[in-house]
């Protein structure tokens, strides 16, 4: 039997396809392009700049451009400084498209997966719309603090490869498994799943974390091709919401599937109802011939009403 977070899977990756799902994804990709393009522009310098300023006063970076002599316009400073831009940019870019799809765009995606493979699940609607961006506002607020609290450790360069894609991979699992059981599943309902399928959840969302850490390369491309910036910026973000909708509807089939068996868990636990005893009305079995009517003995009996006379 497959396990069931390898068949959300690959139920995921069939319908992130469908022109109707790619279709949802364009105007969170016009909105953040927008947005993304517009800070650039008035803002993208003067960050390098405090960047670079930054790095200058720090006497590692200092030592360092001494011993290497790369004979770069500000020094290793100059070099580092619009990568280190990027880098604390990349997690605004896909907390954004997170919370962008997941308030916009996963109870839709929820309803797709529905009314294609759960036709028959009941909706309890357990979550009000006030209660999923409550819940969503409280664990981006905690994913964002731990992301400034961790900032340090990105300098060591295995941490800067682990700890953002786990706080995003925490965060998406925070909120999407809570906006893919919203609207079907009742509050109790909820609470269990969330408590029994912990596990699989978290890795879903940390390899959702992962995949939406890909498109960092595109996006840091952008520094590197100047003139493809304009392009570049753009991909990298519609490759961010593409990936949150393939783990939006990743989690819809993993929550989903898993209420339809804690349903179907709870109603075959139920007592069978005891069945009414009935009377046996068979006829009973046939037995030796009975002495015919003024007969006194078997031996009065006809020898072709006996039984081995037949």
């Amino acid at each position: 039997m497959m396990h069931p977070v390898f068949d959300a899977f690959l139920r995921a990756a069939g319908h992130v396809l469908l022109p109707r799902v790619l279709g949802m994804t364009l105007l969170p990709l016009l909105a953040m392009t927008a947005v993304a393009l517009g800070l650039g522009y008035f803002f993208w310098s003067g960050a390098v700049d405090a960047m670079r300023a930054a790095l200058q006063g720090w006497a590692f970076i200092g030592w360092l451009d001494g011993h290497l002599q790369l004979g770069w316009d500000g020094g290793l400073a100059g070099l580092l400084a619009p990568f280190f831009v990027v880098a604390l940019a990349t997690p605004v870019i896909a907390l954004t498209s997170l919370v962008v799809v997941s308030m916009l765009m996963t109870p839709a995606l929820t309803r797709l997966v529905a009314e294609r493979r759960f036709a028959q699940l009941a909706r309890q609607r357990g979550a009000s719309l006030a209660g999923s961006i409550a819940w969503s506002a409280g664990s981006l607020l905690l994913a964002v603090l731990a992301l400034i609290l961790s900032l340090p450790l990105w300098l060591i360069p295995p941490l800067v490869l682990i700890l953002p894609p786990l706080i995003w991979g925490w965060l998406t699992y925070r909120v999407m498994s809570f906006d893919a059981l919203a609207e079907h599943a009742s509050q109790q309902e909820r609470k269990t799943i969330l408590r029994r399928h912990r596990a699989s959840l978290l890795a879903i969302g940390i390899i959702s974390g992962y995949l939406g850490a890909a498109p960092s390369v595109v996006w840091a491309s952008g520094v590197v091709f100047a003139a493809l910036f304009a392009v570049l910026v753009p991909l990298a973000i519609w490759i961010y919401t593409l990936v949150f909708v393939f783990s939006s509807l990743w989690f819809a089939h993993y929550c989903l599937e898993a209420l339809r068996q804690l349903r179907a868990g709870e109603s075959g636990t139920a007592d069978a109802p005891s069945m009414p005893k009935t009377p046996n009305t068979s006829p009973p079995a046939e037995g030796p011939a009975l002495p015919a009517p003024g007969a006194t003995s078997v031996t009065d009996v006809p020898y072709k009403d006996l039984p081995h006379a037949r």
